[in-house]
């Protein structure tokens, strides 16, 4: 990909895994000399990375109090700034670069320290959902500003684009009339708006869509005991973990789950369990591992791709599916992640980020749709540990596949300076794609006979519904 012009200044916010392996990635892309970048964050990792590419970088944590006197003065009209952080509020940063007339992009909705787990909140009020419908909320407050990027990783945010492609090549394959695509980037007939797609996977059956991710990566280190390991932001993913599980909900279920509960406010595409997403399990697929329990972690992808494929008639969803996470992480995360759970989701005295010991593995990210003509397609990204050194510095498998997506998103971003607050789902998935294959090892699509339903029952009597296997009864682990 060539060069991106682009003359304003950047300010990371932030600093940690994602944040030193995407500064590598834009200096190579996007016309910005090092003078023109600002790091700000809390700690002080990354520090000889950022020296190294001559990258003026500050330790500086951000509170309420302090985050505009710290900002303002790095950002004005035509800027940018990239968060990256945590425990920093991401509408209040919206708010700041709208006011000074910035451009913005994040990884996730977050809240202010403690929003997560704060036991003053109800389940519902500390949920992907509120968070969400607080950013929304700001834009219907302030329509048509500088571009702001929400929830733009590799999930939520790549996986968007991975279920539109999905679409069109289940559309070929099945052969809905002239919607499809021959690859990436050449679309015979692409829908041009939220409701054309929403139509389109209304038509061909689609069910239910798992963000299906197996990490298979694997260090010389073994995990050790009060130690959380993973392949990215452990402070993210606990953060996550510890919220309620969290999914969109279909129009196709039939029952609801005994401890789910629906949100009195907002869009009303999803409901949430009585339970940390990190205690729930469900069952999934993925072309190399095969069939897999995976944890529901609460994102904002389950939430948003729902809401965006819904079909209303007179206000009323008639068509919507059902979505969520399915994650398997690397061994040692989920060694941990048990660990986490035994005491009572109290981190543990000591975090490792998997990097450089890192000595085999891929991470197999990518989107299932299921129930249309053909059962279920798994398509998205097979990266290895191997793939991610050749192509990219300061990176795993795992976060390649962010830092590729946040470039894509940030591209973008320049190239339409005035599409206001959006979600990843409204983006051009073609220019996305476009932008982060390079960084995405084998992107590829299978299709699968694989249900919920198969081997059940074998070794003991279940309780399934046999008429319809997308039932998410038939997906939980219980």
């Amino acid at each position: 990909m060539k060069h991106v012009a682009f003359s304003g200044r950047l300010v990371m916010l932030g600093f940690g895994s994602i944040g030193q392996g995407v500064l590598p990635l834009i200096l190579r892309h996007i016309d910005l000399a090092p003078a023109q970048i600002n790091i700000v964050t809390g700690d002080a990792r990354g520090a000889a990375i950022a020296a190294s590419y001559g990258v003026d970088m500050r330790v500086q944590p951000l509170t309420r109090a302090t985050y505009r006197e710290a900002l303002t003065p790095l950002l004005g009209r035509g800027d940018f700034l990239l968060n990256l952080s945590v425990d920093v509020s991401s509408v209040a940063l919206i708010a700041l670069c709208q006011e000074l007339g910035a451009l913005y992009l994040d990884t996730c909705v977050e809240p202010w320290a403690g929003g997560y787990t704060d036991p003053s909140l109800t389940p519902s009020q500390r949920s992907n959902y509120a968070l969400r419908e607080s950013a929304l909320d700001l834009a219907r407050k302030l329509p048509g500003g500088p571009t702001a990027v929400l929830t733009h990783g590799a999930n939520p945010g790549l996986v968007s684009h991975f279920v539109k492609q999905a679409l069109l090549t289940i559309a070929d394959d099945v052969g809905a009339g002239d919607v499809g695509a021959d690859d990436v980037g050449k679309p015979t007939l692409t829908p041009a708006t939220r409701e054309g797609w929403a139509g389109l996977a209304q038509s061909l059956g689609i069910k239910t869509i798992h963000i299906a991710e197996r990490d298979t990566q694997l260090a010389n280190i073994c995990k050790q005991p009060g130690e959380f390991v993973n392949t990215w932001s452990i402070d993210g993913f606990v953060g996550e973990g510890c919220q309620p599980a969290e999914l969109g909900w279909g129009t196709h279920e039939r029952s609801l789950p005994p401890d789910a509960r629906r949100h009195d406010f907002g869009c009303g595409a999803a409901i949430y369990l009585l339970r940390p997403g990190a205690s729930t399990r469900v069952r999934s697929w993925t072309p190399l591992e095969g069939p897999f329990h995976g944890f529901l972690i609460t994102h904002n992808e389950s939430i948003s791709i729902s809401d965006y494929y819904t079909v209303r008639e007179n206000g009323t969803p008639v068509y919507r599916p059902t979505v969520h996470y399915a994650y398997h992480p690397c061994d040692d995360a989920v060694l941990s992640v048990h660990e986490l759970a035994g005491k009572n989701w109290r981190m543990q005295s000591r975090q490792r980020l998997m990097m450089d010991e890192i000595v085999s593995g891929i991470d197999e990210l990518g989107v299932l749709l299921m129930g249309h003509a053909k059962g279920a397609f798994w398509y998205g990204s097979r990266l290895s540990i191997e793939e991610a050194r050749a192509v990219a510095p300061h990176n795993n498998a795992t976060s390649l596949q962010v830092t590729a997506a946040v470039l894509g998103g940030m591209v973008w971003a320049i190239e339409h300076p005035n599409a206001g607050i959006i979600e990843a789902d409204h983006l051009d998935h073609a220019r996305i794609l476009q932008v982060a294959r390079p960084y995405l090892g084998e992107v590829v699509g299978a299709y699968t006979d694989w249900t919920p339903l198969l081997d059940r029952g074998r070794l003991f009597a279940e309780d399934v519904d046999a008429d319809c296997p997308w039932q998410f009864r038939n997906v939980r682990v219980t």
